[in-house]
């Protein structure tokens, strides 16, 4: 299934590098516990979205990329 960027360029990049500092600080302060396991995945998840440029609850949301933006 092929999807429509609905984030711009800036906050690509932001959600990769804010989500690669969330897997970094749970997995180095919180540990290889569940709570530490959780958090890292939802860092990935974030920066995923970043890398592809989509975000599932933007979508939902009926959030559009400006074309002036990013």
């Amino acid at each position: 299934m092929i999807y429509r960027k609905n984030m711009g360029s800036k906050e690509s990049w932001a959600r990769v590098i804010g989500g690669a500092l969330i897997v970094a600080c749970s997995l180095t302060q919180i540990g290889l516990t569940p709570l530490g396991w959780v958090l890292a995945a939802s860092g990935l998840f974030t920066a995923l979205t970043g890398l592809f440029g989509y975000c599932p609850a933007c979508a939902m949301a009926g959030r559009k990329v400006d074309g002036s933006s990013g």
